[in-house]
């Protein structure tokens, strides 16, 4: 297999130092995935604030962003993401997107809320980064690919996060104005963010679920071993997935989010406590910090998704 260290001299541990840069490598492709999300989830809600007087204290807490600590971000989730395990991120992966087919079948008349994308911000990162190391496996010069990716990656998030700043900071002006080309834009679609993030995460998670059932599969040497994890697996799944319904519907404080996550890593860790592999147990803590750390990210959005949520229930 060729790569970066390809035409480099055999020596110890150059290997392991490869393999760790193509996990950072992936992990900031993840990461970039999440920002690009949030910056434009951060543009629709901003313009929905603005549209509504009753929302000015959302709009401003939304502006009051510091746009400064979002390299901040992007650089501690990519640390997350690389450290993460292929076992664990797939597994994280699917119990999501069980989790959103689930809450959407439960919205009326199919509506979508905000909401899910916010929340699906982690499980995006190690969607993405899992699709990578399945598609990649193998490949000539994987490294090669993962530094080509991850900076059309990084150019991606920037140019959303610049798109964010811009929106926050003349968006108001421009609209009025009706001189800038971007707000017009936004002005004319900006309902339409929503779908189209709605069928982008399709895609995305569609490749990474295909991709986390294949590297979770090939641990097992027979159908009977695979049968016997992925059983109490599917169960717990489903019990969590119940449990989380049920709390939403009684529960529409901030806390319950953090309940939630609590509740998921909780459950996956009891279940990978009786396979033995510790490194699965570390993982799932790390995976603990990687969605707490977005969703403490991401608090000023939700909270105005929750709003709008409390709002039409009224």
């Amino acid at each position: 297999m060729f790569s970066l260290g390809s035409w480099l001299p055999a020596l110890p541990g150059l290997a392991w130092g490869w393999a760790l840069l193509d996990a950072f490598l992936q992990g900031l492709v993840g990461a970039c995935a999440v920002s690009v999300l949030c910056s434009l989830l951060k543009v629709y809600l901003y313009i929905q604030c603005l549209n509504n007087p009753a929302r000015r204290a959302e709009k401003e807490a939304i502006r009051a962003q510091r746009a400064v600590l979002e390299p901040l971000h992007v650089l501690v989730l990519t640390g997350v993401l690389a450290l993460v395990g292929s076992r664990v991120a797939a597994l994280v992966v699917l119990e999501f997107s069980l989790r959103a087919v689930s809450t959407v079948l439960c919205l009326s008349k199919g509506a979508h809320s905000s909401q899910l994308y916010l929340l699906c911000q982690y499980s995006l990162g190690c969607g993405v980064s899992c699709g990578l190391s399945f598609l990649l496996e193998g490949a000539p010069h994987r490294s090669w690919s993962l530094l080509l990716a991850a900076g059309l990656a990084g150019l991606l998030a920037l140019q959303c996060q610049r798109l964010a700043w811009h929106v926050c900071a003349l968006y108001e002006l421009h609209s009025r104005a009706r001189y800038c080309g971007l707000c017009i834009l936004l002005l004319s679609d900006g309902h339409r963010v929503p779908a189209l993030l709605r069928r982008a995460l399709a895609v995305a998670f569609a490749v990474a679920d295909l991709a986390a059932v294949e590297l979770i599969n090939r641990d097992f040497l027979s159908a009977a071993e695979a049968a016997r994890f992925w059983t109490p697996l599917t169960i717990c799944y489903t019990l969590l997935v119940v449990y989380m319904q049920e709390e939403a519907r009684q529960s529409a404080d901030g806390g319950q989010k953090n309940r939630t996550v609590l509740v998921r890593m909780g459950g996956l860790f009891i279940l990978l406590l009786k396979k033995n592999r510790w490194s699965d147990i570390v993982h799932v803590l790390v995976s603990l910090l990687g969605e707490l750390w977005c969703l403490l990210r991401a608090g000023v959005l939700l909270e105005s998704c929750r709003r709008q949520v409390s709002r039409g229930h009224r």
